[in-house]
């Protein structure tokens, strides 16, 4: 883009960057060096044919895809999951407490039963998943205000970078050297001890690069024992040498939050900002289950630090890939005393290599590759003692290894291009239980004054060893066409391929909110009770019919997709009325349905206008126990409406609404409901010079009181605590600088 493109108000839009944030289009400048995309390389300048070429194989992927490029990105210094991905038709992004913790990122139901979600994506950083060897992650790392592109793969789209899960992948791209030269700086606060800097610096020299970043961001949080802090450090050195570009990159993330937890209905109606503290005992009957949040004190703290390689060999036609990352992830999770303490330190190495063979088109004449996991972790549990560790009660060692290998072509026929391909998925989970003697201790409060502790007992300790491993083939087939000049269209069908997780496979049972796990009868210590479930689950798998249709047509853009997803096996990590986690299980079989529609268009000169829809309706297959109810956690229908106004050249004023006009449910038996709320936001942005600029928001501007998100159970109970209060009126104020 040159200078004089710069000043124009709106620029357009590549159909797959259709309903993301306007002033997040694809740039010239943006070098996307370290995409995903079909054919990707590592590139070393500005070239503005790389990043055309880029958005090009995004457009003609056969699949649903969305770029955002945040090269040129406005608004906060460290900006939340929700901020980033709200306006990608398809990504539903639950907030749970407001800050850097934990939201419930899901693509077409991925990972939906998780409290927290940890599992159903691939998460990538520069193009190396980030994951663990197993596949879970933690969502709290994702730092997507250090990104320069995120790269959102939806569905079968993500299958051949290694990711055949239900929901896809999502790869954040850093800037490098040479597409962020010299040093930008932003900083920001606002309502609720809100406050932030982020800032980089970087060098472009003619056969090599290097850029560093920084951020730091803390928050009070809107409620009572809300507060979260994220400081995040990284970097990459970009190297050619001869016909191969090699980029080093590595971060550290330190990431610590509390957990404020659920509340009932009624509290978030009339005090959004409390803590709950447990049920209340009435008439010898417990009312408002849910964890004492005050007294137990649940939080999380997780560092993380990856370091990788990704070199790129150009020769011909022929390109090849190969990438190396190992990370060191140490993560304490303190759940409420009927889970406990959960610390868990360890290590995973990623290989991976790809080649591609180019064509004519846009995408590789032919591809494959192969993506490779391992990874050892030390597990300890101990209970939860007023948010103090108390006594050991389990030690495993975890060890996982997951492989993937991938092969497709895209063959023209005619006007049409066939796509077809295989994948080969084989993964390995094993638990050695270390624990080492004939008893495991047991913990209590009395469930009538829950601050006094009642006498200790002990169960008879079962082993938790086991050795699982999953094999499965996940086939696709895609056709792909151009209906008109600036329109892509397809329709394919795939198999995808998902193995539980070590926090499936593995997890504490018999907890209550005034006792620890082995113990469901408080007053009871010597009653024998099961403390860990070791379910012999199955793989996850599901066939999925997708069409698709993305397209410019004047100054309108769109990308709509439906598809129909039939599931056997699913995984539900369940929990009980009173919010303790039950054992994971698999649903007999489900299916899943959904549309995405984005659309963005200039409507005058000054004023553009996105949308993005999502449309959901996942349920049980007739279940013997649920029939056909939805599954619980997904809203129906997410809406996101956004206008921008640029009465003047150096000012962008925003409003933005955020709607989900259904109830969603909250247990799988579908006897309590989430309900509808509607969001509006209000923002603005003034460009002091070409370097400089300062921006303000208001969030809920009418300070709604709602429940952004809820505990996902299998039975719930109307007075409940399950539901998860949104932010009120919020106020923000920030500045960017470039020198």
């Amino acid at each position: 883009m040159d200078a004089d493109d710069k000043t124009k108000p709106f620029p357009r839009m590549i159909p797959a960057l259709t309903g993301l944030a306007a002033g997040l289009s694809l740039q010239a400048g943006a070098a996307l060096a370290q995409s995903a995309a079909p054919g990707a390389v590592i590139v070393l300048d500005q070239i503005e044919i790389r990043a055309d070429t880029t958005a090009r194989r995004f457009e003609a992927t056969p699949g649903a895809v969305a770029l955002i490029d945040r090269s040129e990105a406005s608004g906060e210094a460290a900006p939340t999951l929700a901020d980033t991905l709200s306006e990608v038709p398809g990504v539903v992004v639950q907030e749970f407490f407001g800050g850097n913790d934990q939201p419930r990122v899901q693509i077409r139901g991925s990972g939906l039963q998780q409290n927290p979600a940890e599992r159903g994506l691939l998460i990538l950083q520069d193009g190396m998943p980030v994951n663990r060897a197993d596949g879970s992650y933690v969502v709290g790392l994702a730092a997507p205000g250090q990104a320069e592109s995120i790269e959102v793969f939806r569905g079968a789209a993500a299958n051949r970078i290694g990711a055949n899960v239900l929901g896809g992948a999502i790869n954040f791209a850093s800037p490098s050297g040479a597409s962020a030269p010299g040093m930008r700086l932003s900083f920001g606060g606002g309502s609720f001890g809100r406050g932030e800097v982020a800032g980089s610096y970087g060098i472009d020299g003619e056969r090599a690069d290097m850029l560093l970043r920084f951020e730091h961001a803390q928050k009070d949080g809107y409620r009572d024992y809300n507060g979260s802090r994220r400081t995040g450090i990284g970097g990459n050195v970009t190297l050619q040498t001869g016909e191969a570009v090699t980029r080093l990159f590595f971060s550290h993330t330190d990431l610590e939050f509390d957990v404020a937890g659920p509340l009932t209905w009624d509290a978030v109606r009339n005090d959004p900002e409390s803590n709950h503290a447990g049920p209340l005992i009435v008439g010898g009957v417990p009312v408002g289950p849910g964890p004492n949040v005050l007294r137990d004190q649940p939080r999380r703290e997780t560092r993380q630090t990856l370091a990788g390689a990704r070199t790129t060999l150009e020769r011909g036609e022929n390109i090849y890939d190969f990438g190396l990352s190992l990370s060191r992830t140490d993560d304490s999770f303190a759940f409420p005393i009927s889970a406990g303490f959960r610390d868990t330190e360890g290590s995973d190495a990623t290989l991976t290599a790809r080649y591609s063979r180019l064509g004519e088109g846009a995408l590789p004449l032919f591809e494959a590759g192969l993506t490779w996991s391992f990874g050892k972790a030390d597990r300890d549990y101990f209970h939860n003692l007023g948010g103090a560790r108390g006594p050991a009660f389990g030690r495993n060692r975890l060890t996982a290894d997951t492989l993937s290998i991938f092969a497709g072509a895209n063959l023209p026929l005619g006007g049409f291009t066939l796509s077809p391909s295989i994948a080969f998925n084989h993964a390995s989970r094993e638990s050695d239980d270390r624990w080492g003697a004939a008893t495991r201790p047991t913990v209590a409060y009395s469930p009538m004054n829950p601050g006094m502790r009642l006498p200790d007992g002990a169960v008879p300790a079962v082993s938790t060893s086991y050795d699982r491993s999953y094999s499965g083939f996940t086939p696709a087939l895609a056709l792909s066409w151009t209906p008109a000049e600036g329109q892509f269209a397809w329709i394919s069908l795939a198999r995808g391929f998902e193995p539980p997780t070590h926090d499936d496979l593995l997890g504490t049972v018999g907890g209550t909110p005034n006792s620890g796990p082995g113990r469901p009868s408080p007053a009871d210590p010597a009653a024998p009770a099961a403390m860990f479930a070791t379910p012999d689950l199955e793989a996850q798998t599901s066939t999925t019919l997708e069409l698709g249709w993305r397209g410019r047509w004047q100054n309108l853009s769109w990308d709509a997709t439906v598809y129909h997803a039939r599931l056997k096996n699913e995984l539900l990590s369940l929990r009980d009325v009173t919010g303790a986690t039950l054992a994971s299980v698999n649903a007999g079989r489900t299916r899943h349905s959904g549309a995405e529609l984005g659309l963005s268009g200039e409507l005058t000169e000054t004023l553009a206008a996105r949308l993005a829809w999502t449309w959901q309706d996942f349920r049980f297959d007739d279940d013997p126990l649920r029939g056909d109810n939805r599954i619980a956690g997904a809203p129906r229908n997410v809406i996101s409406l956004a206008l921008d106004w640029r009465p003047v050249e150096r000012l962008t004023i925003t409003g933005k609404l955020h709607w989900v006009p259904d109830e969603t449910p909250v247990d799988n038996m579908n006897t309590v409901f989430n309900d509808s709320y509607a969001l509006v936001d209000l923002g603005a942005e003034y460009a002091l010079t070409p370097n400089a600029s300062i921006h303000a928001r208001v969030t809920n501007l009418t300070d709604e009181r709602y429940a952004a998100s809820t505990l996902v159970v299998d039975q719930a109970s109307a007075g409940q605590a399950a539901f998860i209060p949104g932010e009120g009126r919020a106020f923000y104020l920030g500045t960017r600088l470039r020198f």
